[in-house]
């Protein structure tokens, strides 16, 4: 069946780094697209990024955009949230989902267990 695990959370201090990982199994990975998503707590859950099937293409939140990097790595079927320059607003468990498509503009269908990050000094 399909699996998607998050791994990486943890606590950091403002202005550190974090990676995060989505292992995928059960399905044919370099076929859909996988996006990462936040909720914090009290508010809505947010779109972060999104990669493409073939890593062609990346989307970003503004709120994002210059610290985060997404990449995909097609041997290990694992997508990457490489996160720089962390800021109190950036505390939330953080999802990674699949896309039902090769493209980011396809709805999500499958969804990870979460992984906690939380900024703070």
């Amino acid at each position: 069946q399909v699996q998607l695990v998050e791994s990486g959370g943890g606590l950091v201090q403002p202005g550190g780094s974090l990676r995060l990982s989505c292992a995928a199994s059960g399905f044919r990975f370099n076929y859909y697209a996988i996006g990462w998503f936040r909720q914090a707590p009290g508010k809505e859950r947010e779109g972060v990024s999104c990669i493409y099937n073939s890593g062609s293409s990346t989307y970003y939140a503004d709120s994002v955009k210059g610290r985060f990097t997404i990449s995909t790595d097609n041997a290990k079927n694992t997508v990457y949230l490489q996160m720089n320059s962390l800021k109190p607003e950036d505390t939330a468990i953080y999802y990674c989902a699949r896309r039902s498509g090769y493209a980011c503009y396809h709805s999500t269908d499958y969804w990870g267990q979460g992984t906690q990050v939380t900024v703070s000094s």
